[in-house]
């Protein structure tokens, strides 16, 4: 399957940061630039990211592309033979899996571009997002503006009482804050 590719060198590049930091909208952008380019391009994303489309990749500022929804990233590849990039949404919800498809891909002569929450709600490291970014040619951490006092943002502050790790939402459910005003609304909700 990835015979063809064997000469070309691949690489993967991960986009993260917290909620609202435009993680996704560089996702597209980069995808749409390989489009123009006729580089040929496949984008996937958990399937259980529903909150816009069921079948595209849609940013909190509403661009879109289409997508193919998997369950778990051993289907990437089976769905990746005749590509020169792969795009991939959300992977902080896929297992620890994902690395070794990025890597297979990568090695394969792909470009993988990677973009996902770099930390859960609690501040701590989310899934495979360290491992995806310490086996990365390149990273790129995406800030959103803290919403309490201004500042660079990239903690996802959940607004909701829940103590479940995935927890699908959008501004009416998270916020996102700098270190400063996370660490005071940790001490609050304790």
């Amino acid at each position: 399957m990835f015979l063809e590719n064997a000469s070309r060198a691949g690489w993967i590049e991960v986009i993260c940061g917290s909620m609202f930091s435009g993680k996704t909208e560089e996702l597209i952008r980069r995808l749409k630039r390989a489009k123009f380019a006729n580089l040929r391009v496949e984008i996937f994303k958990p399937q259980i990211d529903t909150r816009y489309s069921e079948e595209e990749v849609v940013s909190h500022d509403a661009n879109a592309i289409r997508s193919t929804p998997v369950d778990s990233p051993g289907n990437i590849l089976l769905l990746t033979g005749d590509v020169d990039v792969v795009g991939i949404d959300e992977a902080q919800f896929f297992d620890s899996s994902i690395v070794d498809v990025c890597r297979q891909l990568a090695d394969s002569g792909i470009r993988v571009i990677v973009a996902g929450l770099d930390m859960d709600y609690l501040g701590n490291p989310f899934g495979a997002m360290p491992q995806l970014m310490a086996v990365a040619e390149y990273v790129t951490k995406v800030h959103a503006i803290c919403v309490r006092c201004g500042n660079l943002a990239h903690h996802s502050h959940r607004l909701a009482k829940n103590d479940k790790l995935v927890m699908l939402g959008e501004k009416d459910t998270y916020e996102p804050i700098c270190r400063h005003c996370f660490n005071q609304c940790m001490k609050e909700e304790r």
